[in-house]
């Protein structure tokens, strides 16, 4: 279904009223180095017994068996699947599904970034709903029913995937990719432990954590959904990126840069699962599903210039986020333009392309298909996006690279 502008407004705004009236929690949370090995108190606690284990490979065989064998020595059972892989399958899921159900898991612990995450929540979602396809729960709401006891341990600090309520997948079919966003896949506990991301890679460390930053300001320039709180949130977020981000990027052994950077990720987390994010994220999933493109790199690229395109609909908003991070400007435009600008800066200091040119012209109908399906109506974007408007972006995307 195409929607106009007006139509998309509309349903935005009855959207803004709706959500008043629910609950939007964050996760408790536990952090500061070695806070892992509050892990298998925090599972009792909750009442879990056999926890499943969700990991991807490098994570399964570095940080994980760590874990697993603390908890393991508490007493608790584990079951470990360690092959969520980047973009997560809709087969991937599928598999833990049945496995948690086979060896009698009542909980799940998942480590690692945002796919593993995904991959369980959205697990979570079929053990919780047997009657629904994944298909039937994407976009808003399609749960709304209280999954297992789920702890999320970040060892990268971008996603916010431990806070919010998305779990994006990708048809293993298709190559589509959605999300399924609904408050019930908000984890239980959020364990942010700085000392599980002190080996990341200097480009993973920038991907995510551009990643978190889009988080905060996609949220931040919403035109309805925000709230006090999850301005507040997305605030500290950016200010905590520009200040940490390319510290952690020189410095993996910096830990007040690393937990500073798992705690922006967390605050823009929450700030997009209140608020909304946009035309931004989009665009970037069709990319990770096309192309396997990693998200945070998707995004990094892609904020700039979806910024530049928003214009004058975004510059009072950036131009508040110019004013906290010290930008400077003679007027709303200029502090707007210069925090543009600035974004574009920390990419470039970091090793990140401007344009990415894995685009191929037969597959830009497909792209835009799929963009507007998921940010119309739903994503209060300062601009509205129709297919010629959409099209023009995705080949900027394409020919800055």
């Amino acid at each position: 279904m195409k929607w106009n502008k007006t139509e998309c407004r509309v349903f935005q705004a009855g959207l803004n009223i709706a959500s008043r009236f629910l609950y939007w929690r964050e996760p408790n949370t536990v952090s500061g180095p070695g806070s892992v090995d509050e892990i298998p108190s925090i599972l009792k606690s909750m009442g879990v017994t056999k926890v499943m284990v969700v990991t991807g490979r490098h994570v399964g065989k570095s940080i994980a068996p760590a874990i697993i064998e603390n908890i393991c020595a508490s007493g608790l059972d584990c079951y470990h699947f360690g092959e969520a892989e980047s973009n997560p399958s809709t087969t991937t899921v599928f598999k833990i599904r049945d496995l948690y159900k086979e060896h009698g898991c009542n909980g799940f612990l998942a480590i690692g970034g945002g796919s593993p995450m995904d991959a369980a929540k959205g697990a979570a979602a079929l053990i919780t709903r047997p009657k629904k396809t994944l298909n039937q729960m994407a976009g808003l709401f399609g749960v709304l029913k209280k999954i297992p006891p789920f702890v999320a341990v970040p060892t990268t600090a971008g996603t916010g995937s431990e806070t919010t309520i998305a779990a994006v997948i990708t048809d293993a079919e298709t190559h589509h990719k959605y999300a399924i966003m609904d408050i019930a896949l908000v984890p239980r506990i959020a364990v942010l432990d700085p000392e599980l991301t002190r080996s990341l890679p200097q480009k993973t460390t920038a991907t995510t954590g551009m990643d978190a930053l889009t988080h905060a300001v996609e949220a931040y320039i919403c035109w309805t959904n925000r709230t006090k709180k999850s301005d507040k949130r997305a605030e500290e977020a950016v200010k905590l990126i520009f200040k940490y981000l390319e510290k952690a990027y020189q410095d993996g052994n910096d830990m007040e840069a690393r937990g500073k950077m798992l705690e922006a990720s967390f605050k823009a987390g929450y700030a997009f699962t209140r608020a909304g994010v946009g035309n931004v994220h989009a665009i970037a999933h069709t990319l990770g599903g096309l192309y396997g493109t990693p998200h945070g790199l998707a995004n990094a690229v892609i904020l700039p210039i979806v910024l530049e395109d928003y214009g004058a609909a975004a510059y009072p908003r950036l131009a508040k986020l110019a004013d906290l991070v010290g930008i400077k400007g003679d007027s709303v435009e200029d502090k707007a333009k210069a925090f543009i600008a600035e974004v574009y800066a920390m990419n470039e200091r970091m090793g990140i392309p401007k344009g990415l040119d894995v685009i191929k012209d037969e597959d830009i109908p497909q792209m835009i298909k799929w963009a507007l399906a998921e940010a119309n109506p739903t994503y209060p974007v300062p601009v509205v996006y129709d297919e010629a408007h959409c099209r023009r972006v995705i080949k900027i995307i394409r020919d800055k690279a």
